[in-house]
């Protein structure tokens, strides 16, 4: 059987892993958002493009810091020294926000 590398902290089944998985899920559940999205065009018109732009744009924000997000975490948990990426969730939160908002403002307008 081949073994795995070792991660930064010493034991893969600690809380950078599982973030991590989180942060997929939160990616996946914005893809299948903008997918949704899609399909109310031909209801709402060239408008909705707006949302699965913002979700879109919020999940490739995630694929793509993700990396730079875990290895920040494993190395903080290594030294005994993690901390919170408050600016991560609060563009998500924000991203969440602004799709609400908009998909209200949308449906209200077409």
């Amino acid at each position: 059987m081949a073994s795995r590398a070792p991660s930064p902290h010493g034991d893969p089944g600690l809380q950078p892993e599982r973030t991590a998985l989180a942060w997929g899920r939160t990616m996946l559940a914005l893809v299948t958002a903008s997918a949704f999205f899609l399909r109310w065009l031909p209801t709402y018109g060239p408008p909705i493009l707006m949302l699965p732009v913002i979700s879109g744009g919020a999940a490739l924000a995630i694929y793509l810091t993700q990396r730079r997000r875990y290895r920040a975490r494993s190395h903080g948990l290594a030294g005994e020294s993690i901390e919170a990426d408050l600016p991560a969730v609060l563009w998500t939160a924000f991203a969440g926000v602004a799709l609400g908002c908009l998909g209200i403002v949308v449906v209200l307008v077409s």
